[in-house]
């Protein structure tokens, strides 16, 4: 394993280093597209097509998946969790209704209606809201304004690690004037089993998937959109968690206005509306030995809107998005005594919270010359939190007596980037400062059990601002077969929110280890590499490979948790007309810095090999597209860094999807 790694570096620093052909190239905005194809590319370009959209997010170096189940993984940018980072459906903000975060905004798009995932590292993803992490972006397919009429597909799937059986149907319609998609997809998938057929128990879901959009254009240079999204799904098992998932429910609407004016400066002008609301059950009762039965229903609900202008003036290229949202976040838990006589007992573990924030973002890229440019962005925005039940914040002022019913703070953030390219090298460095504010949970949780470290958590109204000082640089190098590139950040955040032991309050939870308060580190650091090469080797043979490492600790030397340690993927993709295959192989080496202090362990390295095979039948306009792969190759039984309490990922798993289309 450790000649792989040192051949694979090798090759990568040796070629960046010697290569010295001669070019002219324009530099390009700074941000990472992981393109999932359009509606008649999808099942051409992936080896799994009808995959979770967890498994293609992570292709992106900047992604890692934190995973509770079988399902709904939730999305870390830069080894930062959600409360860190940004995650919207084209530009709008979704809030889950989880207290225990089953139900990440990824997990409401599905691969098949999907059409790219822009991931933005840092202050860089500050378009459409506060983050420090990184943010992403989910673009749906469209089919524009175009005389191609009616078109459709259908998919349908088996893996053979969790009986998961999947269905889908895509229904298009688009005239020069008007268009309208429509996508449908279901899965159902019982218990997987690790490495050596061990069933891994409360891992079974099943959900479906509902996606419309339709657009009307009434101009050459004016449309109306309006989009809607239905997901719903049901017996959802979390292994890692205490509890499972009776129903969680989503709708997500939006209406958006856009205009192409005739002009030499500006070129689009977008505006949109959008609600959407979540509603999540945790659900105990199909597992066994329950100290005592609880209800925790959580509901999220979201109106926003934004407007947007870009344009371009002699060698400038800017942006400006005002952007507003105002969310109500209300989870509640109600406990069962076994004695029926005894009362019942209620509490909220979020007090009803709203959240209004309005925020005015402006980004200006000045290009010197086809070799280099700068970009600097800046954003501002009033962020104010309400807790609207009186209730709620009296239990709260338990702990915080002069706790505020209203706390309002400004979010401010700045970065630069200078991009040069030239003799087939891009080069970029690149600063940032950035904040945010404390999450509902971080704020105004209350009791609010972690099944990780074993402790009930009380927000902390109190808090102050997270704030980020960010360095990064980059460099890349491509020619007509190799292209690779070394990218690296470093993150000082100062006011660290984590929790901390507070030894005078008794847990609520049977099992727990005690209470924690979320309070503020004076500082932490995070530090990502990543390496990435593609070589073409012959004309139908590709070699891609993908490295990352990174370093988390706190102001007291202590390792932070979810930190990667050295992982790595290596892919062979052949393609010879209709025909494709990979074989590729992915691992992590060992865990050596893992944090106890905040209830992780070590993870030992691990291997696994996967391969896939596909063949696109073409008759005049019908296509039909078949997939078959093996992932796993080896029923390796394995755990990542990334795997909550050291659930185990699936074994041997045979998988089959086909697709028509026409």
């Amino acid at each position: 394993m450790k000649n792989l790694f040192f051949h694979i570096a090798l090759l990568l620093s040796s070629a960046i280093l010697t290569a010295q052909e001669k070019d002219s190239l324009k530099t390009v905005p700074l941000e990472e597209v992981i393109v999932i194809g359009k509606k008649t590319e999808l099942h051409q370009k992936q080896s799994k097509p009808l995959t979770t959209i967890d498994e293609y997010l992570q292709q992106s170096n900047k992604i890692t998946m934190i995973k509770r189940g079988g399902y709904a993984w939730e999305p870390v940018i830069n080894n930062m969790a959600t409360e860190r980072t940004l995650v919207t459906i084209e530009g709008m903000h979704i809030f889950g209704a989880c207290t225990d975060k089953m139900d990440p905004i990824t997990s409401y798009v599905e691969i098949s209606n999907l059409s790219e995932a822009t991931v933005t590292s840092g202050q860089q993803g500050t378009c459409h809201g506060a983050t420090i992490g990184g943010a992403i972006d989910l673009k749906r397919n469209r089919s524009n304004f175009s005389e191609t009429g009616w078109n459709g597909a259908l998919h349908t799937g088996y893996e053979t690690n969790s009986n998961q059986k999947i269905i889908g149907t895509a229904v298009n319609y688009s005239k020069a004037k008007f268009y309208l998609d429509t996508d449908f997809m279901y899965r159902d998938a019982d218990n997987y089993k690790a490495g050596n057929n061990e069933e891994v128990a409360f891992s079974q879901f099943r959900k479906f998937n509902i996606s419309g959009t339709s657009g009307f254009q009434w101009h050459n240079n004016k449309l109306i959109e309006a989009s809607v999204i239905y997901d719903k799904a049901t017996d959802v098992g979390y292994p890692a968690l205490p509890m499972d998932v009776s129903l969680a429910e989503a709708l997500i609407t939006s209406l958006k206005l856009e205009y192409k004016p005739v002009s030499t400066v500006l070129k689009n002008w977008e505006t949109k509306l959008y609600y959407n609301t979540i509603t999540h059950r945790m659900d105990d009762t199909k597992r066994p030995f329950v100290p005592i039965h609880m209800d925790m229903p959580g509901w999220s609900d979201t109106f926003g809107g934004y407007s947007k202008i870009t344009g371009s003036y002699k060698k400038h290229q800017f942006q400006a998005n005002l952007n507003s949202f105002y969310n109500q976040s209300k989870a509640e838990m109600t406990m069962y005594p076994n004695n029926p006589n005894e009362n019942l007992m209620f509490m909220y573990t979020w007090p009803d919270v709203r959240t209004f924030y309005n925020g005015l973002f402006l980004e200006d890229r000045y290009e010197f010359n086809c070799h280099s440019s700068l970009q600097i962005t800046a954003s501002v925005g009033n962020h104010t939190n309400e807790v609207a039940s009186e209730f709620g914040l009296q239990s709260l002022q338990i702990f915080y007596p002069d706790a505020a019913k209203t706390n309002s703070r400004i979010l401010k953030s700045s970065a630069s980037s200078f991009a040069y390219v030239q003799n087939h090298f891009d080069y970029v460095f690149g600063l940032g400062y950035g904040e945010r504010a404390p999450s509902v949970s971080e704020g105004y949780g209350f009791y609010l059990f972690n099944s990780f470290d074993r402790y009930d958590y009380i927000g902390n109204p109190h808090l102050k601002n997270e704030k980020s000082l960010e360095i990064n640089a980059s460099i890349g190098y491509k020619n007509k077969k190799f292209s690779s590139k070394i990218a690296g950040s470093y993150f000082h955040i100062s006011d660290y929110i984590v929790g901390k032991v507070n030894p005078d309050a008794l847990p609520m939870t049977i099992g727990a280890s005690g209470i924690k308060e979320y309070t503020a580190l004076s500082y932490a650091e995070i530090f990502n590499l990543d390496v990435t090469a593609e070589y073409q080797v012959l004309n139908s043979l590709k070699w891609k490979n993908q490295l990352v490492y990174s370093l988390g600790k706190d102001n007291n030397g202590e390792n932070l948790p979810f930190m990667s340690p050295f992982r790595y993927t290596s892919t062979l993709a052949y393609q010879n007309n209709s025909f494709t295959a990979e074989f590729s192989v992915q691992g992590n080496a060992q865990q050596d810095r893992f944090a106890p202090k905040y209830g992780e362990d070590n993870t030992p390295d691990y291997a696994i090999l996967n391969c896939a095979a596909g063949y696109l039948f073409r008759l005049e306009k019908t296509k039909f597209n078949t997939r078959v792969g093996m992932e796993n190759i080896l029923d390796a039984k394995y755990s990542t860094f990334a795997d909550w309490n050291n659930i185990p990922r699936r074994g041997r798993n045979v998988f089959l999807n086909l697709t028509f289309s026409l």
